[in-house]
């Protein structure tokens, strides 16, 4: 298990511009309450712990690839839309 964070957005415009403040230093859980399509928006992003095979198949992969504390480098795309994934520590 590992405990994980989102932001989830429509298009992957959106990502890419959300990519590009969290790249000048801003805040993951501050863009995530701002910009996230996710319920879990309300919490940063937090996703809680996730076990592998809980999660969308794409987003597992991407997600489970990183190592603690380190994110997506580049917009996760699922079914539900474009992912920006955090790994907590």
């Amino acid at each position: 298990m590992a405990r994980f964070s989102h932001i989830l957005v429509a298009h992957e415009y959106e990502a890419q511009d959300i990519l590009r403040l969290l790249k000048q230093g801003k805040s993951f859980a501050e863009l995530a309450q701002k910009f996230s399509k996710c319920p879990s928006a309300e919490q940063g992003g937090d996703l809680g712990e996730l076990k592998p095979g809980r999660a969308d198949q794409d987003f597992a992969d991407a997600a489970f690839a990183l190592r603690p504390g380190q994110m997506t480098e580049k917009p996760v795309k699922t079914r539900f839309g474009y992912h920006l994934i955090l790994r907590q520590k």
